[in-house]
């Protein structure tokens, strides 16, 4: 079984994945709503948001969609979740938290933790939540 992180966005999910591109590499996938089956049902706004948008990161794959507010969707940010980071280094963790903080809210900037690890977490501009995560023990 593999599990899969999904977001919602209200309009920027494209935005909010070619910043993640720039900070993480690899290749978005990106399926807009007017190319869904009675999309001649949307605004012109509304055919332009994502249906689906992926981003693969290292073994795992980052999904969204954005919320179409005709169709029922309407989305609740919230501190619900988080999308926590495991990097293979310290100097990674922080250039991922540094990316990933640029022009957002830093909770707990990145500092070695009482239970051993390199840890901090963020909300990013786009209003999602991140740890990073170096476990100095495994390295």
């Amino acid at each position: 079984m593999k599990i899969n992180t999904y977001l919602n966005f209200n309009g920027t999910a494209e935005a909010a994945f070619n910043f993640y591109q720039s900070i993480f590499g690899g290749e978005i996938s990106i399926q807009k709503m007017g190319n869904a089956p009675g999309s001649e049902n949307f605004s012109e706004s509304e055919k332009n948001l994502a249906m689906h948008v992926s981003l693969p990161i290292g073994n795992d794959i980052l999904m969204a969609s954005d919320c179409v507010e005709s169709m029922g969707h309407k989305l609740i940010p919230g501190n619900y979740s988080y999308i926590s980071l495991s990097p293979d280094s310290r100097e990674e963790a922080d250039r991922i938290f540094n990316a990933l903080a640029d022009g957002g809210e830093i909770e707990m900037p990145m500092d070695d933790m009482f239970w051993g690890d390199y840890f901090g977490s963020l909300k990013d501009k786009f209003g999602i939540l991140w740890m990073i995560n170096y476990n100095t023990a495994s390295h």
